[in-house]
């Protein structure tokens, strides 16, 4: 049976990418790997929407938050985490490994962020360095309002820091515009290539922090980084396959165009939310993302045996909730190599494993209600 990903990453891969990866692998100290990395890093600035520097690290995303930490921070340094879910959390357990102070701003799972709520912190401590956030906090599904945290930031010392490496080409980002200082990537989610890639865009405001950290680092060490960027070259031996995949992913983002390629996301999005409350379901959480719908599950409702189910007879696979949530939501995923027929297939497995657990559900109008929004977008 043919395996369907719906998991906030990894995500399906285009056959360009798996193609590539079969290609001959080519050594990373030569003229030939320096033309792929250049254009890797003019394909990454233009989905980040950044003229800054963007690091690239063979690692997982959590990689790259932890390379941010070391290279922003000092002990000692005082900071405050907007924390609303899993990966929140991990911003405050990586920064405490480091011997950082947070002021948590920690907020309901599934809740939005009150920017008045940040602007007041920093007012009350001149202190912190750095606010560090999400843009779609993956574990809940809820999008964050980075622009306005960019006009808050804008006027201070202190720099804004994002983990996108959910929502990067899937929910809107200006980088530049929007006066993010420190934005995270990674690999395996709408940039459509398999984990092992992490990137890190860097402003000018944020590198006076670089110059100043006193944290420990070595791999990590975004001043060699940007002396071998320099190059087009990485401080150390990358992962040559994945970047050689990862310009084949970015020549087709840039084919789609950034603006439709999150246009894309958000109807992919909106067809899914509309499906869930048709057949009477729930949407966990506020601001729902471009990148995954959380859905609420009746009581009556096994999470694990729904998502076994899913997989075993109609080779879907959604991902469960975490920690608080683990038990209570599915996540689906409309992420990265996606398009209107990914979605009712999805819809449908729900629907039939639904019915089948004792769920009373209408066959098809989850169905109807995706396929209206899909006739909608085009003009139908």
């Amino acid at each position: 049976m043919k395996q369907r990903l719906f998991t906030p990453g990894p995500t399906p891969l285009p056959e360009d990418v798996k193609l590539s990866q079969a290609r001959e692998i080519i050594h990373h100290r030569t003229n030939q790997f320096k033309q792929v990395f250049q254009e890797v890093e003019e394909g990454l600035k233009y989905v980040f929407q950044t003229n800054n520097d963007v690091f690239l690290f063979t690692s997982s995303g959590t990689g790259a938050m932890e390379a941010t930490v070391a290279n922003l921070l000092s002990p000692e340094d005082e900071v405050l985490v907007i924390s609303g879910g899993k990966f929140g959390e991990r911003w405050t357990e990586i920064i405490k490994a480091f011997g950082g102070k947070v002021t948590l701003l920690d907020n309901e799972w599934g809740k939005g962020v009150d920017p008045l709520l940040v602007e007041k912190k920093i007012s009350q401590n001149p202190e912190i360095k750095a606010v560090f956030t999400q843009l779609v906090e993956t574990s809940t599904g809820v999008a964050y309002d980075i622009e306005t945290l960019g006009k808050i930031l804008e006027g201070t010392p202190a720099v804004l820091v994002v983990d996108a490496i959910s929502g990067l080409c899937a929910q809107p980002l200006h980088t530049d515009k929007w006066r993010v200082d420190a934005v995270i990537g990674g690999s395996q989610k709408a940039l459509m290539i398999p984990p092992g890639l992490a990137f890190v865009a860097i402003s000018e405001k944020a590198w006076k922090l670089v110059e100043n950290s006193t944290s420990p680092k070595y791999y990590w060490d975004f001043r060699k980084a940007r002396n071998a960027l320099a190059k087009f070259q990485t401080p150390y031996t990358p992962a040559v396959s994945l970047i050689c995949a990862l310009r084949d992913s970015l020549r087709l983002l840039k084919k789609e165009g950034l603006e439709k390629v999150v246009k894309r996301h958000a109807e992919l999005a909106q067809a899914t939310r509309e499906a869930i409350l048709a057949m009477g379901l729930k949407i966990f959480g506020e601001n729902p993302s471009n990148v995954v719908t959380s859905v609420a599950l009746p009581p009556q409702i096994d999470e694990k045996k729904l998502r076994k189910l899913m997989q075993a007879r109609f080779g879907v696979q959604v991902a469960g909730g975490q920690d608080s949530l683990a038990g209570k939501i599915i996540r689906i995923a409309h992420l990265g190599w996606m398009d209107a027929s990914d979605i009712i297939v999805v819809i449908s497995a729900l629907e039939m494993a639904l019915l089948e657990l004792g769920y009373s559900v209408e066959l098809g109008k989850g169905l109807r209600a995706a396929e209206e929004v899909f006739g909608e977008f085009r003009g139908v």
